[in-house]
């Protein structure tokens, strides 16, 4: 089904990293959010830290068409294989399939960056099928995508590629976690009203895609709440002990699928939220003794530094590791060795060059939110 290690090569025990070198150096292009360094980054991180031995780690292999077809529309991969070739796209194909834009631009990894990101995720879901056990994939998450069409920086929906995956091997509970800044709407529309997939999603209001409303209810199977500009981690905690955590238990998941975009964060230029990652460790942490096959992804982020030190933490977390109040010189070289790639934003100072860490950002917890919470509470 898919290309890359043998299946043996999945079964190894304790938590596993899944990445690529192809995501190092590649770019959407100079004027795109995604010109940023991200999985290369906590590879590097990692590394620097000593967390990544061979025996963690596992090259994601890149997904097959016949494998895509899975969720996607066999005619969209064939589009996007010959884009990444030609290099260009016609108007007819831009219309059909929404590649060739500036969301979705043509660049030279179209095809095998996203393709690569969905076989990690696909193995991830194979090996836990097989055997309870964590797996990061911080390439994973591109929650957007569409059966026939590029959406929202995603060309490609992992999530519901890997979720299928857990599905056709038996898995019948299935808790999914979106702590991205913008709504899960190609997850949503692939499982809105199965009883089998259980969705939470906290995301910014009045933010694209402009859906997840409060009263969304996907059928049935999901809570969406929708939160204010500058939610802070006191409120956070207040989300995650009064709707996910309850939630999640309540179906008795066989397996959680956790999308943590690091978009939510205070530094990243994309939203309006103000979490430090504090805010995703904690939830991390709580969530994980909730299902015995854990699947952690990553998501947005445009912010090299803020994304790299969260995702490079939440591996730190899950591979038991005592995360440094300071870093070694060897991991604030790669830190100092980031840039924005063009757009001419400053090189950030202080602990984002210095500690895996963000300062607390704790504040009131808003009565926007409590109301919200209330209403969801009542379902």
């Amino acid at each position: 089904m898919i290309e890359g290690p043998p299946p043996q090569a999945a079964q190894a025990a304790g938590p596993l990293f899944i990445g690529s070198d192809i995501y190092r150096g590649s770019s959407y292009g100079p004027g795109h959010p995604l010109r940023v360094p991200r999985v290369s980054t906590v590879m590097d991180l990692a590394r620097a830290l000593g967390w990544l031995p061979a025996g963690r780690f596992r090259l994601s292999p890149r997904a097959k068409p016949a494998a895509l077809a899975l969720w996607h529309d066999p005619a969209y991969v064939v589009a996007l294989q010959a884009a990444e070739i030609a290099g260009e796209v016609s108007d007819e194909v831009r219309h059909r399939h929404h590649i060739g834009t500036l969301s979705n631009p043509v660049f030279p990894q179209m095809f095998r960056r996203p393709a690569t990101g969905a076989g990690g995720v696909m193995l991830a879901a194979e090996a836990l099928a097989a055997r309870p056990g964590v797996i990061h994939v911080p390439g994973g998450g591109t929650h957007h995508g569409l059966p026939d069409r590029a959406n929202g920086f995603c060309y490609l929906n992992d999530v519901v590629l890997g979720i299928k995956v857990l599905q056709r091997a038996g898995m019948q509970r299935i808790a999914y976690v979106d702590l991205d800044a913008h709504h899960c709407d190609g997850v949503e529309m692939a499982f809105a009203g199965d009883p089998g997939v259980r969705m939470i999603s906290v995301h910014e209001e009045r933010r694209w895609p402009f859906t997840g409303a409060l009263g969304d209810t996907a059928g049935g199977s999901a809570f969406n709440l929708p939160v204010p500009a500058g939610y802070n981690d006191s409120e956070a905690r207040a989300v995650l002990d009064g709707l996910i955590l309850p939630r999640v238990a309540e179906v008795r998941p066989q397996v959680l699928v956790l999308q943590c975009g690091a978009d939510s964060l205070l530094e990243d230029p994309l939203s309006r939220l103000a979490l430090s990652n504090r805010a995703y460790l904690e939830a991390v942490a709580a969530l994980l003794p909730l299902a015995p096959r854990v699947l952690v992804l990553g998501g947005g982020g445009y912010n090299p530094w803020s994304v790299g030190r969260l995702w490079t933490a939440i591996w730190g977390l899950l591979a038991g590791q005592e995360l440094p109040d300071r870093l070694p010189p060897d991991a604030q070289a790669v830190l100092q060795g980031l840039g924005w790639g063009g757009g001419g934003r400053p090189v950030p100072e202080g602990h984002l060059l210095t500690s895996l860490l963000d300062p607390p950002r704790e504040g009131p917890v808003r009565p926007d939110i409590r109301d919200r919470l209330a209403i969801l509470r009542a379902r």
